[in-house]
């Protein structure tokens, strides 16, 4: 498919967004079936169907790539620093052969672009094509620049002193940004493999490039004199001057009492929430919001296969509005900030399969979209099986951005393995996070068959285990001071769980599996800014068939529940104590 070019403009780009919102439009679901595992192995036989490209092999080294000597370099976020090798200074740049090789192979017809054994340095995105597959040999490593310029350099949209930017989405926001390491748009048949977990793709998030940013992670925190991420933003003007639409009551409402709600992650959903367009939503050079290390925007047939993401700068893996997507023996090491490692959203058809994670946030985090930017729909018709958790926030999280609703979501057969339990801990097994912003809805998640066997984050810590403890967590209350406007209850609903196996690990003070084994929190209705009458609805229809939750260290009240109704346990034990009620 020949390479898309854009003009830098409201027009066009709100044009391109509405076009690519009819593009993924997604008929009704079927009625499930009375077996919802059935239509679970549904899923798995379709996303399981082979991709077939042109047999036609591009080898990057044909266009003028050349692997790079490598040097000693620190890898640092916060407390935590790392000995690690970066690319020699003045290294070959990659880039213009990779981009030129996926281009042969695209014009001839599709094929596969080989990146061969060896260290590459890439002062630049890969952007995936309609029939070509980008394979990474056995001990091929891609370092990408850590300069955040190299990102605002080869965009589609020419955004002036922001840079050529790409339309993206940031934590269910869309915007003009930073491109991603790896990015597609719109294309058909693709796939991103390499041949074992030697096949690297490292984002170099900790590693200071020298341009007078700081390293990708950095960005998350305050420096002294410095603008980023945890700031104020100067050139995030007003709302008065970019959204004149709007009352004085509507931009109290949008902008709440938070003294940076115009820092960047704060300032785009008050964009989204005032209605403007995308087109005027530029990032970018002189923003702090991180890219995804591997994005992919409304692609279908889609393969990620047999390689490892290290040190990404945001999430690990982000598709929006994709279906037929496999994910498949992919290991996610990256334990920065927001180091989500597969965050499919407003997905339909999605199969998680022998992956393993160890990541510096949710493992796997289901999302659809927030405020009012809800326009692909639903993440709908997810399998994840056969795969390990290790470090991470949760491991199988629904949320918290799901504006447009996530149902029939199947999860078997999971070693919920928190191997770091001492110092780098699982904080939940199963987490639904939710908030009176939100709105849309979580419903029709099964799990089964899933073991935890040196349980979650059990260390003491006071109050209710919502953030991390609990091997089961519902949170509708999740972060709400972070969000001002909270107009929209979400509904939860028919949560099935069934043969869970917790084990315990010894701690100084005794041995224990969790803080809590579930804590189900309801909507607040304290937390909701709307109008009165609206209805706001419990957690319903939760169900927790043969399990055994190990030791929680909150003995007196191993379960909590609040504004939760239909909570039924069969056949649970808890502490050795046999739990058989409603």
């Amino acid at each position: 498919m020949r390479r898309r070019r854009f003009l830098h403009g409201a027009t066009v780009a709100g044009a391109l967004l509405t076009a690519r919102a009819a593009a993924v439009a997604v008929p009704a679901p079927a009625p499930a079936p009375d077996d919802p595992w059935q239509r679970a192995q549904g899923i798995v036989e379709r996303c399981m169907r082979p991709l077939v490209f042109p047999d036609r092999d591009v080898a990057i080294t044909a266009f003028g790539a050349k692997p790079c000597a490598l040097v000693p370099a620190t890898s640092a976020w916060r407390s935590r620093r790392r000995d690690v090798l970066t690319p020699a200074p003045g290294a070959a740049d990659c880039y213009p052969a990779i981009a030129a090789a996926i281009a042969a192979a695209a014009k001839a017809g599709g094929g596969r672009v080989l990146v061969p054994a060896g260290n590459w340095y890439c002062k630049g995105p890969i952007v995936l094509r309609s029939n070509v597959h980008v394979h990474l040999a056995a001990n091929a490593q891609i370092y990408f620049s850590a300069d955040p310029a190299d990102y605002a350099k080869y965009g589609d949209i020419d955004c002036g002193p922001a840079g050529r930017l790409v339309l993206s989405r940031w934590q269910g926001n869309d915007l003009l940004n930073y491109s991603p390491l790896v990015y597609a748009f719109n294309q058909t048949n693709i796939a991103l493999t390499g041949e074992d977990w030697t096949s690297v793709l490292n984002g170099q998030a900790g590693v200071d490039a020298g341009a007078g940013t700081g390293p990708w992670w950095d960005w998350v925190d305050r420096k002294e004199g410095r603008v980023n991420a945890a700031t104020v933003n100067p050139l995030n003007a007003p709302l008065a001057t970019v959204a004149p639409w709007l009352t004085p009551e509507q931009r109290a409402l949008i902008q709440g009492t938070h003294p940076r709600w115009n820092g960047d992650p704060r300032y785009l959903p008050a964009l989204s929430e005032a209605g403007v367009p995308v087109a005027r939503r530029i990032f970018g050079i002189g923003h702090y919001l991180r890219p995804c290390m591997i994005e992919l925007i409304g692609c279908t047939d889609v393969l990620l296969e047999n390689y490892q993401v290290v040190d990404a700068p945001f999430w690990q893996h982000h598709p929006v509005a994709c279906r037929n997507l496999r994910i498949s023996r992919v290991n996610m090491e990256s334990l920065g900030p927001n180091n989500d490692g597969f965050d499919p959203e407003s997905c339909d058809t999605v199969l998680v399969d022998r992956c393993t994670f160890n990541t510096g946030d949710d493992c796997i985090a289901i999302k659809s979209g927030k405020n009012r930017d809800t326009q692909y729909g639903a993440t709908r018709n997810v399998v994840i099986q056969d795969s390990v958790m290790n470090s991470g926030h949760g491991g199988i999280t629904l949320g918290s951005e799901m504006a447009g609703g996530i149902e029939h979501v199947y999860a078997q057969r999971i070693e919920f393995r928190n191997a770091h339990w001492a110092t780098e801990p699982l904080g939940s097994a199963i987490r639904l996070k939710a908030n009176m912003n939100r709105g849309g809805f979580l419903r029709h998640l099964y799990v089964r068959d899933v073991t935890v066997p040196n349980g979650v984050d059990a260390r003491p810590r006071p109050g209710i285990a919502t953030g991390g403890g609990a091997i089961v967590t519902i949170d509708c209350d999740y972060a709400a001071g972070d969000d001002a406007v909270r107009t929209r209850p979400t509904a939860v609903s028919d949560i099935h769980i069934a043969n869970l196996r917790a084990g315990n690990v010894r701690l100084a003070d005794g041995a224990f599996s969790c803080r809590q084994a579930v804590v189900i929190l309801g909507p607040v209705a304290s937390s909701f800014n709307g109008p009165a009458g609206t209805p706001i609805p419990p957690v319903s229809n939760v169900t927790l068939t043969d399990c055994d939750f190990g030791t929680p260290r909150n003995g007196k009240e191993p379960i909590y529940l609040h504004n939760a109704r239909n909570v039924v346990l069969t056949r649970v034990t808890i502490a050795g104590t046999l739990v058989d009620s409603p």
